[in-house]
């Protein structure tokens, strides 16, 4: 039996959504503030651009070859079987360390209701939760991230509605007045100088790990050709009122030097207005945000597992699927390595996030640099076979692909000036290390044994 196609087109336009919005907006997005201040918006229309350019490319990939279901397939069929063999369990690793790391927030959001809760606890209860609902079907799968974004997005809504408010009636907070001046008027659209406005670009991309998982429901989805171009132009749109459109309102309502950095900016906006249990609401909107997240990164790991197996690069009991056209092998090993999250917070609570944070944007810079060489591929072979592209292609071709591999280089070196995200990409190398060595240990050991019957035969 093959995969389910099960997903709706309101599953994927959704589940692209919660792709494209993440805890970073929610926490993150205090830090970023205080990094560039107001020209944090410059930087999260820099990064949406590229990553809109990204993803055609994938979209155009995809839909060129609907047999083409994961990102195995894309880097096998035009960078060779040792290109997908280290893709796809790149690709499986950068969403096993997004579910560690949400669990892991989920544990500490949780503790603000139970402070004396150990972390690892509900880390451990939802992993349980999560996988039983993977396991039924795969359209179990798309209501659940239909509900869980919609969550982050009414929540975003209530803010630029009530923060536009705030605005246009200039309301008065004693120190200053709500007002779309405040984007410039303390120290400047770039109060922290080119320095600051570059370093942010790191917490930027971070927010947009995952947007490329709506390629990875191409095999499930029943309308593809229809379903992934939507999905994927929308993305601008998607950014432009999310990210730009939600931080814009709230440096209009609170100038940049008066959000505190270790708070949700999304909490000052509703705590100034008197909403009684704002940091409550908000801290269930960010739990939810994190299940989402958790929910699609099992879903994903389950799938580049099942992939992986299909191509050979993983052992064949990953490939079969139950009765309800599950992969119930390859989400029963994902869940099992992501469980380790549960002993980590056991022993070291303070220190699993930022760690496993850093290695998942390293590995996830990976995988979209493949994505851009495979479209290269696929335009060099396209053209020297007078071939075809779909109607839905990236545009300027080329020199999209090659601009968008200089931008990713620029954000590795920034990964590198960064304290907290060095020691990560230190310690990444060595996993491709390690795949290089395994592929060709395990593809050596399958030539010489073909080769030794061979011989017998001879």
């Amino acid at each position: 039996m093959a995969l389910e196609r099960g997903l709706s087109n309101r599953h994927v336009q959704l589940i692209s959504i919660g792709g494209a919005i993440g805890t970073g907006l929610f926490l993150a997005s205090g830090k970023s503030i205080e990094l560039a201040g107001p020209s944090i918006l410059l930087v999260y229309l820099i990064v949406g651009f590229f990553i809109f350019l990204i993803m055609r490319a994938l979209g155009e990939l995809l839909l060129s070859n609907l047999d083409c279901h994961s990102f195995v397939d894309l880097a096998e069929h035009y960078l060779g079987k040792r290109a997908g063999f280290i893709t796809g369990w790149t690709y499986w690793f950068c969403w096993i360390s997004v579910a560690m790391s949400d669990l892991t927030a989920t544990g500490i959001y949780m503790r603000y209701w139970l402070p004396d809760m150990p972390q690892w606890v509900p880390a451990f209860i939802v992993l349980l939760s999560l996988m039983a609902l993977n396991l039924l079907s795969v359209k179990l799968f798309g209501e659940i991230e239909f509900w869980l974004a919609l969550i982050k997005i009414l929540a975003i809504v209530a803010l630029i509605i009530i923060g536009g408010y705030m605005i246009v009636t200039q309301m008065d907070f004693g120190t200053h007045q709500a007002s779309f001046k405040n984007l410039y008027r303390f120290d400047g659209f770039f109060p922290k100088g080119w320095v600051g406005f570059i370093l942010a670009f790191q917490l930027a991309v971070f927010s947009f790990t995952g947007v490329e998982l709506v390629g990875l429901t191409a095999g499930e989805t029943k309308d593809p050709e229809k379903v992934l171009p939507k999905a994927i132009n929308n993305i601008p749109i998607r950014i432009l009122l999310f990210y730009i459109g939600s931080l814009a309102v709230i440096m209009s309502v609170h100038p940049w030097k008066m959000i505190d950095p270790s708070k949700s900016p999304f909490v000052t906006v509703f705590s100034t207005i008197g909403i009684a249990g704002a940091a409550t609401m908000v801290n269930f909107v960010v739990i939810s945000s994190s299940i989402s997240a958790c929910n699609s990164a099992i879903f994903s790991t389950s799938r580049m597992l099942y992939g992986l197996a299909e191509n050979n690069h993983a052992g064949t009991r990953f490939a079969k699927v139950n009765e309800r056209k599950v992969p119930s092998n390859a989400l029963y090993l994902s869940s099992v390595v992501i469980a380790l999250t549960v002993v980590l917070n056991y022993v070291m609570p303070s220190h699993v996030f930022n760690l496993i944070a850093g290695i998942s944007t390293a590995c996830f810079l990976f995988i979209w640099a493949v994505i851009l060489v495979c479209h290269l591929r696929y335009l060099k072979v396209t053209k020297e076979t007078n071939g075809t592209r779909p109607k839905f292609k990236l545009p300027f071709g080329r020199i999209a692909n090659y601009t968008s591999l200089v931008f990713l280089a620029l954000i590795v070196v920034i990964l590198g000036i960064l304290p907290d995200t060095r020691i990560s990409l230190i310690i990444t190398p060595l996993w491709f290390i390690s795949l290089y060595v395994i592929f060709n240990l395990k593809f050596k050991s399958v030539s010489f044994e073909h080769n030794q019957t061979l011989n017998d035969q001879e």
